[in-house]
């Protein structure tokens, strides 16, 4: 399943197409991982181009699995602004108290999103807002 998911990943594909059906197919791809396809993930997605990257971390709440959550960790040790707020945005669906924890006990992520909030869009102002907001509920 894991090669299936890197194809459509690395498929050359309008922003819109990825939106209406690509996000949908890799979530659907995602409910059939084995853990041996978890792993390959987890080994290969940091080696990926940042468009793919992106991707990924769009699709990462299916199942707010740890599986999903360790990638999207691994993922917010970037230097691109987009990348990072498309994991934050992600993780606004891990509210599980297990998610929170690992989530906090990681404050570089909460010092860059501090960082972040002044000079960021209003859009992604309030993603990294309400992210906040709902990590120490």
């Amino acid at each position: 399943m894991y090669k299936e998911l890197d194809n459509l990943l690395s498929a050359d594909t309008t922003v819109d197409s990825w939106y209406d059906d690509g996000c949908t197919i890799a979530g659907e791809i995602l409910l059939e991982f084995s853990l041996s396809d978890w792993d390959e993930l987890s080994n290969q997605v940091l080696s990926k181009s940042i468009e793919w990257q992106r991707k990924i971390a769009y699709c990462l709440d299916n199942q707010c699995n740890e599986h999903e959550l360790n990638i999207l960790m691994s993922l917010l040790n970037t230097d691109d602004e987009e990348l990072f707020a498309t994991c934050i945005d992600t993780l606004r669906s891990y509210t599980s108290q297990e998610s929170k924890r690992m989530i906090l006990g990681s404050p570089e992520i909460l010092q860059r999103i501090n960082d972040l909030l002044p000079g960021a869009s209003a859009p992604v102002r309030k993603i990294l807002q309400d992210f906040l907001s709902k990590v120490h509920s």
